[in-house]
């Protein structure tokens, strides 16, 4: 990408896969967001639309390939996602803050140009402690 500080609208493909106490659910999302490069990281901003309203959401990309997942709403979390490592995170809530820590087993994040687009495909496990809450699986598409 040419503009070190551009601002481009792109097309989300989002799938969500959550194992929790032996029952699978998934989540589908296409959405419109926006894509900035900020020196060698790429962020993608996007509105999740929950019941009652919007939660503003935003991955950045690493130049190492890591990933960080910021949700800002009335519960704010930010993970961070490293191939094999465990990283510990606070999941703020009305109640009070939750420590949290994710176990990231596979993670790739690929950029293609002309036209620009991506994909980022995250597993990871998250606990409370040493209470395993769940299994996820995150793919995100995009294109400008």
């Amino acid at each position: 990408m040419d503009n070190p500080a551009n601002n481009l609208p792109v097309q989300i493909h989002l799938r969500t896969d959550i194992l929790q106490d032996g029952k699978k659910s998934n989540f589908v999302f296409d959405m419109e967001g926006q894509l900035v490069e900020i020196g060698n990281a790429i962020y993608i901003r996007y509105d999740e639309e929950v019941e009652g309203g919007s939660i503003p959401v935003t991955i950045k990309i690493n130049g190492n390939g890591d990933v960080k997942i910021t949700r800002s709403g009335q519960n704010r979390s930010q993970l961070m996602f490293s191939e094999g490592k465990r990283i510990s995170a606070v999941y703020k809530t009305p109640y009070g803050p939750l420590d949290i820590q994710t176990v990231t087993l596979g993670l790739t994040a690929e950029l293609l140009e002309n036209p620009l687009r991506g994909t980022i495909e995250i597993s990871y496990l998250l606990y409370a402690g040493q209470e395993m809450l769940g299994k996820y699986n995150i793919s995100l598409q995009f294109t400008v």
